[in-house]
């Protein structure tokens, strides 16, 4: 029988089989994907095969082949840093929720985010969530970071969960589509998931005021059918984004901005760091390239995957 992948917990997996019946179901032996150095073998999107078995008089499956993926999205395992965990495969569209100070989203991490999601051919939208509780300056500073992504081809919306504010702009790009969420723990995607769909009843919890964090709410991928064909991944809160597979000459590719003008660069294989005539560098001077993102194109350049975490976003003067 084949079916999909709804939710993963490490030994055991929720399959929603052809039949429309979910079945719990397990691996036997190791999965070894070709490319993939995984901790999970099968994630949640994933399109799969498996057998029934009656045991005690239960009804279990048994994973034995995964279906071509046309895409996942990984990160850095917590602890193998040579390992990667796929948080999810399959994925039409996936939205990354941000907040300004509650708990706060650098651009260090939404860039790293972005290079991932086009490295990995995904579609990202970025939903600046919260906006029914920022002053006039804090939301100076969400048209500042809308209009940077925009001017670079990323769609964005200002949104409240938790009042509705533009959730039918988020339901209309979500039809007929598997879609993910995606960010910080705290930034508020169960509460959004809950807004989209109230029956769901996803755990929701306050944001820590000692140190402006989230607690974790989902603590495993899951998969949730909605009406309109919408198919939602709801995600554990990610602190962290290291960018994984990725060779210097790549990286600058996976930024649009860049990408347009790396063919005016002198040399062909120009990392645009200190190299004469680089179209790169000449546009961050022009203004035409934000310092934020030449900032994140940097740190992923150089390999560093702590002290993003802590930079804020760079106005350009």
């Amino acid at each position: 029988m084949t079916g999909t992948v709804y939710k993963s917990t490490g030994s055991w997996y929720t399959v929603k089989g052809e039949d429309g019946v979910f079945y719990n179901c397990r691996i036997k032996g190791k999965f070894r994907i070709k490319g993939i150095k995984s901790t999970n073998p099968v994630s949640v999107g994933d399109h799969v095969v498996f057998n029934l078995e009656i045991q005690d008089e239960q009804t279990t499956g048994v994973i034995n082949e995964i279906k071509e993926r046309t895409n996942y999205i990984v990160r850095k395992s917590v602890n193998l840093s040579k390992q990667t965990h796929i948080i999810a495969s399959n994925i039409d569209v996936v939205f990354l929720v941000i907040t300004l100070n509650n708990p706060p989203t650098f651009t260090s991490f939404i860039d790293r985010f972005l290079v991932t999601a086009m490295a990995y051919g995904i579609e990202a939208v970025l939903l600046f969530n919260k906006i029914d509780t920022y002053n006039n300056d804090e939301l100076d500073e969400i048209r500042y970071l809308a209009h940077l992504y925009r001017n670079i081809g990323y769609e964005c919306e200002g949104i409240s969960a938790k009042t509705g504010k533009n959730m039918d702009k988020v339901k209309s790009m979500m039809e007929g589509k598997v879609s993910m969420f995606s960010g910080h723990s705290g930034v508020g995607k169960s509460t959004l998931v809950n807004a989209i769909q109230p029956s769901l009843h996803l755990k929701t919890t306050e944001i820590s005021d000692q140190h402006k964090q989230g607690q974790h709410t989902t603590t495993f991928a899951e998969m949730y059918d909605l009406e309109k064909g919408i198919k939602i991944i709801d995600t554990p809160g990610i602190k962290g984004f290291g960018v994984v597979d990725m060779k210097p000459a790549e990286i600058s590719g996976y930024f649009s901005e860049f990408f347009e003008r790396q063919s005016e660069c002198k040399f062909n294989n120009c990392l645009h760091k200190d190299e004469p005539k680089c179209a790169i560098k000449e546009a961050l001077e022009n203004g035409e390239i934000a310092w934020s993102r030449y900032k994140s194109y940097l740190q992923i350049l150089e390999g560093d995957d702590t002290h993003y975490r802590k930079n804020e976003y760079a106005k350009d003067v």
